[in-house]
């Protein structure tokens, strides 16, 4: 019963001084998700042991000091564990088979250059230094890969530009770099828990698996989930037809089970529980309107994603950012995080249509460097997982957190630059 009190006061606590921090930073203008990767921080490195140890009941495993987590701690990082697999369920929400597709040669191209270019520079990069391994090198290489197609997709939202070539071009690309980052990550993560070791048949098992488990996730949504659509609109017709009230089936129990299931599955075979987790998302994407599927999950995301930012700077420590090599090594990466996915994704799309000119080549290469939260995830599957070392892990931190402040002021200033007369008032508009 103690445990069960300290749980939820522990749990309250932690909510509402995130959802503080993140109405904070919102009025900013900047991504709510800072804010609550911010009260992290402050409650691990500044807010002291007392209020983290004695108040919270929150202690973080420490193999150096010889420490176990506490079993609040377990229960706020399964939390945090849980809402991130319902953020990506959310993103695959998003995420229509028939737009990846048929997104067309310049998508295509933006999101595959602007993969391989930053984990190319990533992995070189922590591999040249010399003072990492090359689990480390893989999995800041993956961090960089990510594009947070939430974040720029609000921008343009806001803007009204949704239907701007631009626009569909970065939607589309993103919608695909989450693919492969996703395949990316299934990769490094099969790679680091074979021991490290660049086994070229170990290499393309983990490589089959993560592209079989994506194929047969389209082929289900393209193929299976119509004829379960079909059946049970059918059956409500029916039984409409007879007089009779129709089955009210709830959907999102439904789609819960299917988010769970291919998270379970997705580890068992040695990827990631996201994986999973977007990979369903994307099995009812088609559907997700219509079902109120995609208010729905927000609503449980909303609620346990909190808790999932907050970890995230719990696991943050500050003194490792007072190492002026980590300063140095973070502002290298952030830089090299910016300008290859502005390069990549940008001559990706100038290779795949001809007509893409200098402005839309800004617009498209800036509106892919936001990292967001996805950067964030694979970092902390990474220090989860005992790979990843606390100060790349703080680097990671930094680099997804100041992409995401960087680009949309830059995004949305290139946007009004090339179309100026969108905000221009011309008498018709005056009132």
């Amino acid at each position: 019963m103690e445990l069960l009190l300290q749980v939820l006061v522990t749990m309250a606590v932690l909510f509402a001084l995130a959802r503080f921090g993140a109405i904070i930073v919102t009025k900013c203008g900047l991504p709510g998700l800072i804010g609550e990767i911010i009260v992290g921080i402050i409650i691990a490195n500044i807010a002291g042991g007392a209020f983290l140890h004695d108040f919270l009941g929150i202690v973080i495993e420490d193999p150096i000091a010889g420490t176990d987590s506490s079993d609040v701690y377990k229960v706020i990082y399964t939390l945090s564990e849980l809402g991130v697999m319902f953020l990506l369920f959310t993103v695959g929400l998003e995420t229509k088979v028939s737009d990846l597709l048929g997104s067309g040669k310049p998508a295509f191209l933006t999101a595959l250059l602007g993969v391989i270019l930053p984990f190319v520079a990533g992995v070189a990069l922590i591999l040249a230094l010399g003072t990492y391994d090359f689990n480390n090198a893989m999995f800041l290489g993956a961090a960089m890969v990510a594009t947070s197609v939430g974040i720029t997709a609000r921008i343009i939202k806001d803007m009204q530009l949704m239907d701007t070539k631009e626009s569909r071009i970065i939607i589309a690309a993103a919608v695909i770099d989450d693919v492969l980052g996703m395949v990316v990550l299934a990769i490094v993560k099969g790679i680091s828990a074979s021991g490290g070791g660049i086994d070229v048949v170990e290499v393309l098992i983990v490589v089959i698996k993560a592209v079989i488990f994506v194929i047969g996730a389209i082929l289900i949504a393209k193929y299976v989930v119509p004829k379960v659509y079909t059946y049970f609109d059918e059956k409500k017709q029916a039984r409409i037809k007879a007089g009779k009230v129709p089955y009210t089936f709830n959907k999102l129990i439904f789609a819960i089970i299917v988010c769970l299931s291919m998270a379970a599955i997705a580890e068992f075979i040695g990827l990631a529980a996201i994986i999973g987790a977007f990979l369903a998302g994307m099995m009812f994407a088609n559907y997700a309107w219509e079902w109120e599927l995609d208010h729905k999950v927000e609503a449980i995301t909303t609620f346990l994603i909190s808790f999932f930012f907050v970890n995230v700077g719990l696991q943050v420590n500050i003194n490792s950012l007072t190492d002026l090599s980590v300063l140095v090594l973070a502002a290298i990466v952030i830089v090299l995080a910016l300008v290859t996915k502005y390069i990549g994704c940008g001559v990706g799309a100038k290779i795949g249509d001809k007509t893409v000119d200098k402005q839309s080549f800004n617009i498209i290469g800036v509106g892919m460097m936001p990292r967001g939260e996805v950067g964030i995830i694979i970092a902390s599957i990474g220090l989860s997982s005992g790979v990843l070392s606390e100060n790349l892990y703080a680097v990671v931190v930094l680099m997804s957190v100041m992409t995401t402040i960087i680009a949309p002021p830059i995004l949305s200033k290139l946007f009004r630059k090339k179309y100026e007369q969108e905000y221009t008032i011309v008498p018709e508009d005056q009132i």
